[in-house]
């Protein structure tokens, strides 16, 4: 079990949506935290939030442009080696496949894929020295299967489902947790901030995000996730088309071709 109550805690993505929520629970049971995120003053708004703001540093980063050994080595000053790593910074995707320009799709990837992948390889070595550590990746249902409008969102996702799995099977001898979390349609800014085909931002808050999970019912979720072990879950709904692809694929792929998704 990964009790987080005295651990330490470094969560990306932290200033809002699904982060924040991890952030704000995280401190009622007791964790030291450290929270990156590229804004300073959203930081310190979350900072405050918080059960305990004391127990709360903040390592603003940007993910697509940093140097992974010194942003590992900066969080370990606050409160020591890290416990939990919680890679849950990302950009979502809004535009079809052939309007996309292939700079979108190298953006989509550093963020959410190498970003979190150079972030954990900086961290585990001081967890694998302690003889110890949990990773948690944030993916999402399209870690499972691919959408319209979100070729690039689903690859990377893919991707890092695919690290998540490889690294676990490697590292499970050496005391490393990974968890990989694949949540669907959450009340976040997702899609108001996800990127356009020329690299814009959507600027929209899709129907289907404004209806969806509370982001402090996710976080619950995978923090309960987290604490019990879990390798891999799926949160919300949405579930129900990772089981439709597995078990009607046909179906699954008549549906998924004809969806609506951003309404």
């Amino acid at each position: 079990m990964t009790q987080l109550t005295g651990k330490v805690v470094w969560i990306t993505g932290a200033s809002s949506g699904i982060g924040e929520a991890l952030a704000i629970i995280a401190s009622k049971r007791g964790a030291k935290l450290v929270l990156s995120a590229r804004r300073a003053d959203e930081l310190a708004r979350v900072q405050a939030l918080c059960a305990d703001p004391a127990k709360v540093a903040l390592l603003p980063l940007d993910l697509t442009n940093f140097s992974p050994s010194e942003a590992a080595a900066k969080a370990r000053i606050f409160f020591g080696d890290i416990d939990v790593l919680v890679n849950n910074a990302g950009w979502s995707q809004r535009s079809m496949t052939m309007d996309t320009d292939l700079e979108v799709y190298r953006r989509i990837m550093e963020l959410d894929f190498f970003a979190p992948v150079a972030l954990s390889k900086a961290t585990l070595p001081s967890m694998i020295a302690k003889g110890g550590g949990h990773v948690v990746m944030v993916g999402s249902v399209v870690s499972k299967f691919g959408a319209p409008l979100r070729s690039g969102y689903a690859a990377a996702k893919h991707a890092l489902a695919g690290f998540t799995e490889a690294a676990r099977a490697e590292l499970w001898r050496q005391g490393i947790k990974f968890t990989l979390v694949c949540p669907g349609f959450v009340q976040t800014q997702v899609s108001v901030n996800a990127l356009n085909g020329t690299g814009g931002s959507h600027g929209i808050m899709d129907a289907t995000i404004q209806k969806g999970m509370l982001a402090s019912d996710c976080a619950e979720r995978i923090w309960r996730a987290v604490e019990s072990n879990v390798e891999e879950t799926i949160i919300g709904a949405e579930a129900k088309l990772v089981h439709l692809k597995r078990f009607f694929p046909g179906l699954f792929s008549y549906a998924i071709k004809r969806a609506n998704i951003t309404k």
